[in-house]
């Protein structure tokens, strides 16, 4: 049984490590879980592998908002210490502290 360990958490800001966005990690896969036909749409000589955490990010570049689905190996920590502008970061996360955004979640 494949073990992998993310290396990125919930509420951290990172970047893409090829393209121009950031974003904030709102949750994690263990492995590749999206679809064939996903996958396929990127070219081969730039498809990551499949057996590594994959993150979701509420996502931004210099022209819009969106939501991500990228590789561990294609994501670097922002370290700018700036929030992520995304409209739906303070709705799931509240305000940036210390660099890192926490859920914001009530538990019964």
């Amino acid at each position: 049984m494949l073990h992998a360990e993310a290396k990125f958490t919930i509420g951290q800001v990172v970047r893409h490590r090829k393209h121009p966005f950031r974003g904030v990690i709102f949750d994690v896969d263990p492995t590749f879980s999206n679809t064939e036909e996903w996958w396929e749409s990127i070219p081969e000589d730039a498809r990551p592998r499949k057996e590594q955490p994959f993150y979701h990010l509420l996502a931004e570049n210099d022209s819009s908002y969106y939501v991500a689905y990228v590789s561990e190996q294609n994501l670097v920590s922002d370290t700018s210490g700036a929030p992520v502008d995304h409209p739906e970061v303070i709705a799931m996360f509240g305000e940036l502290n210390n660099g890192q955004y926490q859920l914001d979640v009530q538990m019964n």
